[in-house]
């Protein structure tokens, strides 16, 4: 069973528009499931400059963390949603490319040049990320693909 708390933003949610005279929902969030909400949040929070959804933040030294055991979100710092992590109690970790657990799932992050991609590369590894794929010498879309400490894959490259 999935609970949430739904905190609104001014202009963030519901209906954004039509296509073909049909509404079309918009996309809220990313969510990941995972085995410790709160390390992960921590690990994207700290990789892409995102902010917590007030009340999500971590709890002060010695409190106990009843948020990063169920539900986290993750913001832009202009209060627009972009992740949030669902606690779950197993998650089998993805096994690509090798076969197995596919994807299912991946993240696709840019950058802007390959001096841009190394940088990133060895933020991705000190915040507890791991390579999974190394193309960044392909002339055409130099990318690497990695593992967040949860197992689950994703892309930078250069756009």
């Amino acid at each position: 069973m999935i609970t949430r708390r739904v905190v609104g933003v001014g202009g963030v949610g519901g209906v954004v528009g039509s296509v073909g005279g049909e509404s079309v929902p918009e996309l809220r969030q990313v969510v990941l499931d995972c085995t410790d909400a709160r390390s992960l949040a921590e690990f994207y929070r700290a990789l892409l400059g995102l902010v917590y959804r007030p009340g999500d933040e971590p709890p002060e030294a010695g409190r106990v963390d009843d948020c990063g055991r169920d539900w986290l979100v993750l913001r832009a710092p202009d209060g627009a949603s972009r992740m949030a992590f669902q606690q779950v109690d197993e998650l089998p970790e993805v096994t690509w490319p090798e076969g197995g657990v596919p994807q299912q799932l991946h993240l696709d992050l840019t950058v802007e040049s390959v001096e841009s991609l190394q940088v990133q590369h060895e933020r991705v590894l000190r915040l507890g990320g791991r390579l999974l794929l190394d193309r960044s010498d392909d002339p055409e879309e130099p990318l690497r693909v990695y593992a967040d400490p949860a197992g689950h894959p994703f892309c930078i490259f250069v756009a």
